[in-house]
């Protein structure tokens, strides 16, 4: 009886434990992967720390003390206002279904994510966030062209004017199942979707604002090379969230991304670091870093699809690229894109957009180009992406920004410049004198 009454109490302690795991909501499903998940969560934090604080310091060094609180002040604005215009109709256009050019509007606000959506191997709540950090940096790579001249109402209303109608579909195109996608083109981590995109519609802001009151010849040097030092290492840690979560699991592409990331950002540094050291006698923090950003604007598109000798080339390629593309921009056409935000993130992204269709080869050790495609056929793919993708940024920037000039007013009055946008915008000082 004894043995008896013993088996019944473990059968009914099992028993009970199935009742209770079968009331409990299922959180976890088969197909969700632990692992790819905790890397993507730890991804989404990192192209967080990328815009706050990374890309917000490596800014605020480069321009005078009396604009810094305004730099800063830009990407914690545009951090939260992009992460709200994505939850409300940014993930929506970008990767729901709907046509060739735009998605759908049919998960405004996320109505359709729940606890139990799935992305692949990732919660869909997951994906969304991790997307929503590139939706966030991108518009904040902008700040670049427009530092130190441009009202802080315009940054705004632009900012969230350019997220949905340029940003969001240019991501359903590539990334959203859109035309792009269906045509092959290869960008792994936002060559096109982020680089392209925020370096020409700097070029535009640049244009449309004009230049500032000293520029060329008498603008003061950057105020706090260690601020922009410091943001570039948080930026450099970022990018490996950047470019190794894009590929959304926990494996040999991450793996080989975040190194190809690495390595290109490397020798970027050391090639812009021996121009300078040749060309003025001495090499500088902010041009090494600078270096640094063009080898990692300039992998991107590329880093899930090479190889180690890819990285070296486009490191290589991206340092020596970036640095031509500062100076024809800033001296040769005499546009103040004040921070050079397209020479690095434009022609950065373009140049490895463009170079992936030979670096994806097995001659580089690459992972192969889209099923196929040869060498030529996939670099017209990627020519006619960035081509379409730079014209429609450039005449909706251009567009937007022309709207914004002609109600609001979009630049501050010379009087402002002169005083500095930190206490005529926001009534702050970044220091003050003992």
């Amino acid at each position: 009886m004894f043995y008896v009454s013993a088996v019944l109490k473990r059968w009914g302690a099992l028993l009970s434990y199935l009742c209770l795991f079968s009331i409990l909501p299922s959180y976890a499903h088969a197909a969700i992967d632990s692992g790819d998940t905790a890397w993507i969560l730890t991804a989404t934090a990192l192209v967080l720390f990328m815009t706050l604080p990374g890309l917000a310091l490596f800014y605020a060094g480069l321009v005078q003390p009396k604009n810094v609180v305004s730099v800063l002040m830009h990407h914690f604005a545009i951090a939260c206002l992009c992460s709200v215009l994505w939850v409300v109709a940014g993930y929506s256009i970008a990767f729901s279904d709907g046509s060739a050019w735009f998605g759908s509007l049919h998960n405004l606000f996320m109505s359709n994510i729940t606890i139990e959506s799935e992305s692949g191997t990732i919660p869909e709540s997951l994906f969304a966030a991790f997307q929503m950090t590139f939706a966030v940096i991108t518009p904040a790579l902008i700040i670049g062209a427009y530092v130190e001249r441009i009202k802080f109402s315009a940054v705004l209303i632009f900012s969230g004017a350019w997220l949905l109608v340029v940003y969001a579909p240019v991501t359903h195109w590539v990334w959203g199942g859109g035309f792009m996608a269906s045509w092959g083109v290869m960008d792994f981590a936002g060559g096109i979707v982020v680089h392209a995109t925020a370096g020409t519609a700097a070029l535009i802001c640049a244009i449309v604002l004009g230049k500032r009151r000293n520029f060329p010849t008498h603008l003061q040097p950057p105020h706090s090379p260690i601020l922009t030092m410091m943001g570039a290492a948080m930026l450099w840690i970022g990018w490996f969230g950047f470019n190794g979560g894009s590929a959304l699991a926990a494996g040999q592409g991450a793996a080989m991304a975040l190194i190809v990331t690495h390595i290109s950002a490397s020798v970027a540094s050391l090639v812009w670091m021996i121009i300078e050291w040749r060309k003025f006698g001495r090499p500088s923090v902010v041009g090494m870093v600078t270096g640094m950003v063009a080898g990692l604007a300039t992998v991107t598109p590329a880093s899930g699809f090479i190889g180690i000798p890819g990285g070296i080339i486009l490191g290589i390629v991206g340092g020596y690229g970036c640095y031509i593309a500062v100076d024809i921009i800033r001296n040769k056409f005499g546009i103040d894109d004040s921070l050079d935000v397209f020479a690095v993130h434009g022609a950065g992204g373009i140049l490895g957009t463009l170079l992936v269709s030979i670096l994806a080869t097995s001659s580089f050790s690459g992972l192969g180009l889209a099923d196929g495609m040869t060498v030529s056929s996939q670099f017209m793919v990627q020519l006619y992406s960035v081509g379409i993708t730079v014209i429609w940024t450039a005449l909706i920037s251009f567009i937007i920004l022309k709207l914004i000039q002609a109600t609001s007013g979009i630049r501050i009055s010379e009087q402002d410049e002169l005083e500095g946008m930190d206490l005529t915008q926001h009534g702050e000082r970044a220091y003050h004198d003992n």
